[in-house]
């Protein structure tokens, strides 16, 4: 688990493998621990949305996801809905100008 944290917001732990998935969308490294100082949460932000955005147009372009078999199984949580728990807090943390760190 890799768990992310700012001053002012509710600390947000996900997956490794999802984790670094989104880190790696923001322009970083993805290693662990690490940090983004104040001054760079913003352009962060800017392109982990941005990679969601064109990955969601390219799923819809492709036709989303399959229909399941089954009425009752629920369909899979996409990148974007993991992402938006560190989205709000990336917004918390460029609003204050803090850092945001994980671990």
């Amino acid at each position: 688990m890799i768990t992310f944290s700012t001053k002012h917001h509710a600390d947000i732990s996900m997956f490794d493998s999802h984790a670094t998935e989104l880190l790696t969308m923001m322009g970083h490294s993805g290693k662990t621990p690490g940090a983004l100082l104040a001054e760079d949460v913003p352009a962060a932000l800017e392109r982990l949305q941005h990679k969601l955005d064109a990955q969601a147009s390219r799923d819809a372009k492709e036709g989303g996801t399959t229909p399941s078999d089954e009425e009752d199984e629920e369909p899979p949580v996409g990148p974007g809905q993991r992402a938006w728990p560190l989205i709000q807090l990336l917004k918390a943390a460029k609003h204050r100008g803090e850092n945001v760190m994980w671990k």
